[in-house]
C-alpha cells in the first residue's frame, strides 16, 4: 500500500517548479481516482463499448450486467483508456477530455468536484499533461492487484501527504484506522442478529471524510456475515474528501446516491431516514457562526421536531451540533426495527463547557435524561494527525440493554497505548489490536475495575443556586461622594440649573453635618429628602434611587437595608452561587455548606438553574502524596555538595 501511494506521489517530481507544493494534491488525487476507475472498468471496457453500440447508444446498469457481464453501477463509453490515451501526444488534452466526459453522469460529479477538467487544461498549458498520464498509466490499480481496502489506505496516505505538504490538517479529511477500529468493534462486532439470513444493516457518517469509518464498518459487518446487505450512506463537506469517498463507494458496490454533498449542519441530506449505526468524527473545536442563521431558524421553526430543540452551543464550538444531529439518525426502537447505535469522537470540551442553563449543558442533561449514552471512552493523547489534544468517545444507543438503563460507563484508556516508530503529523500514539481488544472487553463487562467507572445518570446533574446576603451601607454627604453622585449616568442628565441645584443641596447637607455617617437608610433619607425640597429640587424615584445608591458605601456593621414592604435588599457584591449534587436537598446544602460561615444568606430560588457536567478526570484522579521533606532536603544537599565541588575546581 505505502508503495503504491509513493510511487503514485513521486509524480510530485514532475510538477515542481510548474506547481508549488501546496497545489500536488490538487493534480495527484483526481488523477488517482481516474486511475483507479479506469483500471476497474478496464475488464469488461470492450464488451461495454460493444453492447452500447449493438443497443443504440441506449445504455444502463441493467443491459449492460446482462450484456457484459459488467456489474458495475458507472460506465465509460469513450474509446479511450488511459494507457491508449498516450499513444496520441497531438491530440492529448482533447482525448483526455473526452475520455472524462466518457463516464456514465452518475459519477461526472465526481471529477466535477476535483474541477479535473481545469487541471487538464493547466497541465497541458505547462507540457506536463503526457508525463502526468504515463506516470498514472504506469500503476497497476486494479481490484486484483489493489483491493478495496488498500485503496482507502492509499487516498488516506495520500491525502496525509497533500495536507503535510500544504500546512492543512489531515484529521479534517480522514480518521486513524486504530481509532476507527475501536469504535466499529465497540458498535458493530457482537450484533446478535448479524450472522442472521437476510440481516440488513445500514451505516451513516455525518462528517464522511474520505470515507474511513463507512468502510471499516463494512469490513467488519461483511466479516460477521459475508451474506448481509450493508448500506452504507454518508455526506461530506470537502470537495476533494467527498469525490475520493464517493467514487470508493461505488467501487464497494454502493448505490450512486448514498454519498452526498454538502453541510450536514445546514442540510441533511437524508432528512426522512434513520439507521442501524451511526458513526462521527467531527472537526473539533470549530465555530459555526457562518451557518448560525441556519441552525437557529431550525431550532426557532421546528424546535423539538427538528433537530436542535434541546439547546445550541457557543457559538465557538459545533461539536454538540454534530452530536445533536447524530442522535436524529438513529433508529428509534420498534418492533420491526433495531434500534439505533452510534459512535462520535469529541474533544473535552463537550464534556464540561458551559454552566446551568447554558446550551452545553441543556444538550448533556437532555442526553443523559433520555438515557441515550451508554460510554464515554478516553482516548490517548497524540492519537490523531492534526492535534495531540485529549479525544473522547461517546457511544450512544436509543435502546440501552437492561442492566446499562439509567447508568453511564466511564473507561480511562489514556494509557493504552503504543509509542510509534515514527511519528505521523501530531500523531505519536496508537492503539494495538490487543490494546482495542482490551479497551471493548472492559466496555462489555461493565464492572467497576481501575480503568472503568459506572455512575447513575443522574450522577452527572446538579443545581446552581445563588446565594444571597442582605446588603448592608452606611450614608455620608462629603465632596468625594458627592462627585460620585453628580458624574452617575442618571444625574449627569439633568439640566444645568438643576444639576447646580443639586450641588448646592448636597453641598449645604455636607456643611451642616461634616464628617457624619449614618448607618441607616431610613434615618438618612429624613435627612436629606427635607434637604432636596427646601432647595427646590424635585427627582425622579430613579433618579433618587442612584442618589442614595452613590452617596453609600458597602458597610458590615451598618444596618440591613430593605426595600418595598421591608423585603431585605441583596448585596450584589456579596452574592456568590453553589452548586448543589442533584440527590441533595438545596435548603439542607445551605444549612450545612453555607449559614455555618455566613448566618444571614438565603437563597433567591428564581435564580436556581439544573445543569449537567461530566468531568471525566476528575473521576480518574488519584492523589499522589508528596515526597517527605527529609527526603527533598537530602536530595538538595546532595546537589548543592556537587556544585560546591565544581567551584573549588574552578577556584584551584
Amino acid at each position: 500500500m505505502l508503495n503504491h501511494a509513493q510511487f503514485i506521489w513521486n509524480v510530485a517530481d514532475s510538477l515542481r517548479g510548474s506547481y508549488k507544493s501546496h497545489e500536488f494534491g490538487d493534480v495527484i488525487l483526481p488523477f488517482t481516482v481516474l486511475r483507479r476507475l479506469d483500471s476497474v472498468l478496464e475488464p469488461t471496457k470492450q464488451a461495454v463499448l460493444k453492447a452500447a453500440e449493438d443497443n443504440g447508444g441506449d445504455v444502463s446498469a441493467g443491459m449492460l450486467r446482462a450484456r457484459a457481464n459488467h456489474h458495475y453501477s458507472f460506465w465509460n463509453l469513450s474509446k479511450y483508456t488511459l494507457k491508449t490515451l498516450t499513444g496520441d501526444v497531438d491530440n492529448l488534452r482533447d482525448n483526455l477530455e473526452n475520455y472524462v466526459e466518457g463516464f456514465s453522469h452518475n459519477v461526472r460529479d465526481i471529477f466535477d468536484r476535483f474541477k479535473i477538467l481545469e487541471i487538464i487544461n493547466d497541465l497541458d498549458q505547462h507540457d506536463l499533461l503526457l508525463v502526468v498520464l504515463q506516470h498514472f498509466a504506469a500503476v497497476d490499480l486494479q481490484p486484483a492487484a489493489v483491493d478495496n481496502e488498500k485503496m482507502g489506505h492509499i487516498f488516506e496516505e495520500l491525502i496525509r501527504k497533500f495536507a503535510e505538504a500544504s500546512n492543512e490538517t489531515a484529521g479534517e479529511h480522514f480518521t486513524p484506522r486504530d481509532v476507527i477500529e475501536l469504535m466499529v468493534a465497540i458498535l458493530i462486532d457482537g450484533d446478535p442478529e448479524i450472522g442472521n439470513e437476510g440481516v440488513i444493516r445500514s451505516v451513516y457518517d455525518p462528517t464522511a471524510g474520505t470515507g474511513g469509518m463507512l468502510s471499516v464498518a463494512d469490513d467488519h459487518l461483511r466479516a460477521a456475515n459475508p451474506k448481509a446487505t450493508v448500506n452504507l450512506v454518508g455526506q461530506e463537506i470537502n470537495p476533494q474528501s467527498y469525490a475520493v469517498c464517493k467514487a470508493d463507494m461505488i467501487l464497494k458496490g454502493q448505490p450512486i446516491e448514498s454519498i452526498k454533498y454538502g453541510d450536514t449542519l445546514v442540510a441533511d441530506a437524508f432528512a426522512n431516514r434513520t439507521f442501524h449505526y451511526c458513526l462521527s468524527n467531527p472537526p473539533f473545536g470549530v465555530d459555526w457562526k457562518k451557518i448560525q442563521k441556519q441552525v437557529q431558524d431550525e431550532k426557532d421553526e421546528r424546535g423539538w421536531a427538528g433537530r436542535f430543540g434541546a439547546g445550541l452551543p457557543r457559538v465557538s464550538d459545533g461539536s454538540l451540533l454534530f452530536l445533536m444531529h447524530l442522535i436524529s439518525k438513529m433508529h428509534e426502537p420498534r418492533n420491526d426495527q433495531k434500534a439505533g447505535r452510534a459512535a462520535i469522537v469529541l474533544n473535552g470540551s463537550p464534556l464540561f463547557t458551559g454552566g446551568a442553563g447554558s446550551g452545553e449543558s441543556n444538550v448533556r442533561k437532555w442526553v443523559l435524561e433520555q438515557d441515550w449514552l451508554e460510554a464515554i471512552i478516553a482516548l490517548p493523547t497524540d492519537m490523531f494527525y492534526n492535534t495531540g489534544i485529549a479525544t473522547y468517545v461517546w457511544i450512544l444507543n436509543k435502546d440501552k440493554p437492561v442492566q446499562r438503563r439509567g447508568k453511564v460507563q466511564l473507561i480511562n484508556a489514556t494509557s493504552m497505548f503504543d509509542k510509534m516508530r515514527k511519528s505521523i503529523g501530531s500523531k505519536r500514539n496508537q492503539i494495538s489490536e490487543t490494546q482495542r481488544a482490551e479497551i471493548a472487553s472492559a466496555y462489555r463487562a461493565f464492572d467497576e475495575t481501575k480503568t472503568s467507572k459506572i455512575f447513575a445518570t443522574t450522577d452527572f446533574f446538579y443545581r446552581t443556586i445563588t446565594v444571597e446576603r442582605p446588603l448592608r451601607l452606611n450614608f455620608a454627604v462629603n465632596d468625594e461622594r458627592i462627585e460620585r453622585a453628580l458624574a452617575a449616568k442618571t444625574l449627569s442628565k439633568l439640566g444645568d440649573g438643576e444639576q447646580a441645584d443639586l450641588r448646592k443641596a448636597l453641598d449645604g447637607l455636607a456643611a451642616e453635618h461634616p464628617g457624619e455617617v449614618w448607618t441607616s437608610k431610613p434615618t438618612f433619607q429624613k435627612v436629606v429628602g427635607p434637604a432636596l425640597t427646601a432647595a427646590g429640587v424635585a427627582l425622579t424615584p430613579p433618579q433618587m434611587k442612584t442618589l442614595y445608591a452613590e452617596l453609600a458605601d458597602a458597610d458590615d456593621a451598618a444596618e440591613i437595608v430593605t426595600g418595598a414592604k421591608g423585603k431585605v435588599e441583596p448585596s450584589s457584591d456579596l452574592r456568590d452561587t453553589e452548586n448543589v449534587p442533584w440527590d441533595q436537598d438545596i435548603h439542607d446544602y445551605l444549612e450545612r455548606e453555607v449559614k455555618p460561615f455566613v448566618p444571614d444568606a438565603w437563597i433567591d430560588e428564581a435564580k436556581t438553574k439544573e445543569g449537567c457536567e461530566i468531568p471525566f478526570t476528575r473521576h480518574f484522579y488519584e492523589y499522589v502524596p508528596p515526597r517527605p521533606l527529609e527526603e527533598i532536603d537530602r536530595d538538595l544537599e546532595e546537589v548543592l555538595g556537587r556544585i560546591r565541588t565544581r567551584l573549588d575546581q574552578v577556584r584551584a
